[in-house]
């Protein structure tokens, strides 16, 4: 078995100047003050060290980067927006790669609203990718809390999913080509905008979801859709846990494709979004032990919204939901949205959060919910789990809140124990331990537990034959 060690060359002033000279000085950063925002993720579980950062204009630059990183043995780290969570977008705090911010490349290179896509560039962000597919009369529907920083390049290194997957699928169903500057920086030009191309390994599923570890995705040719004529927003109140299932899957029947989101949230993260984010309130009557979020699309006007009342109506009688409260308008609507969207921001009012991003089987989602929460309490008795998410992909993140009074180290100091027995019961339930964020350096060593041996050895062998120097975001997804 191969193993990735830290082969990484360390960086003297010539070398440094010889990286500068690609980028130009204008866009090569050694202060360590400028340095700083891309050094640091947003929950500060990771800060690394670099001795520059260089920031690309174009994939020739890129291509130019990687050449010399290759011939001289230096670790590369690719960034986006740096919004990813699990550490892998960081460089290590050995301070011998250099970080490739690929934030300049924003570029919107085609568009084809007969033939539903478009060509984009990594570093233009998941918002202005919307926005430019909205002015074409189409939808890209990848939706996440953080797409006006997230870009592209990033979604498609770490695969991502959002609140829209239960009707279009990951970030991986949405490209149909990506163009990739590899570890020697060749670049290859996949850009196909292809319904089918069966012409031997599909090389664009192999790097999508590879976090940077193998390549580096400069661009990609996205999937349109048809705008939606209208929209229709819930915010259903559940009595009891066991009966999220049932309406899902009433709601599922009735609707079929035309139900776009269908997320989640418990009655204590309910509670601290409408305690600690300004400007939100919870539009019911009453409070309740679980919640869903429901949006029905409709592709023809004055369809939607009959569509979402009949469900309601319909789980109501079955006994399934409590209350409702349906958007009048889209104002009301993103207000629904927002309860939904301050999820993951709302937890720090209450502490320290240890963060699990798993899935397991849709059938099973309540019950796994169910079953961890007594490991929860093993590990530390008075944590306090708010579990969320997207119900419809079983899509769980399973947070964990400290117990009130603790100090915030003390309980981050149990994340490992914690993670552990969380994901031991993940796998119990047939699920994995990431769903949408990834692996980064977060959870490479626990992938090496939960992964069969055989999948790990072609993993590695993958590895060494794209990458044989190990320069590629070094020490993420399979450590070293």
């Amino acid at each position: 078995m191969t193993s990735f060690q830290d082969r990484s060359a360390a960086l003297d002033d010539a070398l440094i100047r010889r990286f500068a000279e690609i980028v130009g000085p204008a866009h090569a950063i050694t202060s360590p003050d400028d340095q700083a925002p891309y050094l640091r993720e947003w929950r500060d579980l990771y800060v690394g060290r670099t001795p520059l950062i260089v920031k690309p204009a174009n994939t020739e630059e890129v291509s130019r980067l990687l050449a010399l990183a290759h011939a001289e043995g230096v670790g590369v780290v690719p960034q986006g927006g740096n919004t990813g969570l699990v550490g892998g977008q960081i460089p290590r705090e050995g301070g011998r790669e250099i970080l490739i911010s690929l934030t300049r490349m924003t570029r919107i290179r085609a568009i084809d609203p007969a033939g539903e896509t478009m060509t984009v560039e990594a570093g233009a962000t998941l918002h202005a990718v919307q926005q430019a597919a909205r002015e074409a009369g189409r939808l890209f529907p990848l939706s996440l809390a953080s797409e006006g920083s997230a870009t592209i390049g990033g979604n498609l290194a770490t695969n991502a999913g959002g609140v829209a997957v239960l009707a279009y699928g990951t970030m991986r169903a949405l490209v149909s080509g990506v163009e990739v500057v590899l570890a020697d920086g060749a670049v290859w030009d996949g850009l196909r905008a292809l319904k089918k191309d069966n012409t031997g390994y599909d090389l664009r599923d192999l790097f999508i979801g590879s976090e940077g570890t193998l390549g580096i995705i400069t661009a990609a040719t996205l999937k349109l859709f048809p705008l939606p004529v209208e929209r229709a927003v819930a915010l259903v109140a559940l009595p009891r846990l066991d009966a999220m299932l049932p309406f899902f899957q009433l709601a599922q029947a009735r609707a079929g494709t035309a139900m776009t989101a269908f997320e989640f949230l418990c009655g204590d993260l309910m509670d601290f979004v409408t305690r600690h984010i300004p400007g939100t309130r919870l539009p019911l009557a009453e409070a309740a032990p679980w919640y869903a979020l429901v949006e029905i699309s409709g592709t023809a006007a004055g369809t939607a919204q009959p569509l979402l009342d009949a469900i309601l109506a319909d789980a109501m009688a079955a006994g399934l939901t409590s209350d409702a409260a349906v958007a009048g308008s889209l104002a009301q609507a993103a207000e629904l949205w927002r309860l939904r969207e301050a999820a993951s921001e709302s937890q720090k009012g209450e502490g320290g959060s240890i963060k699990h991003d798993i899935s397991v089987p849709v059938a099973r989602l309540a019950a796994f919910i169910e079953a961890a929460r007594p490991v929860v309490e093993r590990i530390c008795p008075g944590a306090r789990p708010v579990p969320f998410g997207h119900f419809g992909d079983g899509n769980v993140h399973y947070n964990v809140s400290q117990p009130p009074g603790m100090a915030r180290a003390d309980f981050i100091a149990l994340w490992e124990p914690m993670s552990r027995a969380v994901h031991d019961v993940v796998v119990a339930f047939g699920g994995s331990i990431s769903a949408e964020h990834g692996i980064g350096q977060l959870k490479a060593q626990e992938l090496q537990r939960v992964k069969s041996a055989v999948e790990i050895d072609v993993m590695r062998r993958i590895k060494l034959a794209l990458d044989p120097k190990g320069i590629l975001n070094p020490g993420k997804v399979l450590g070293g």
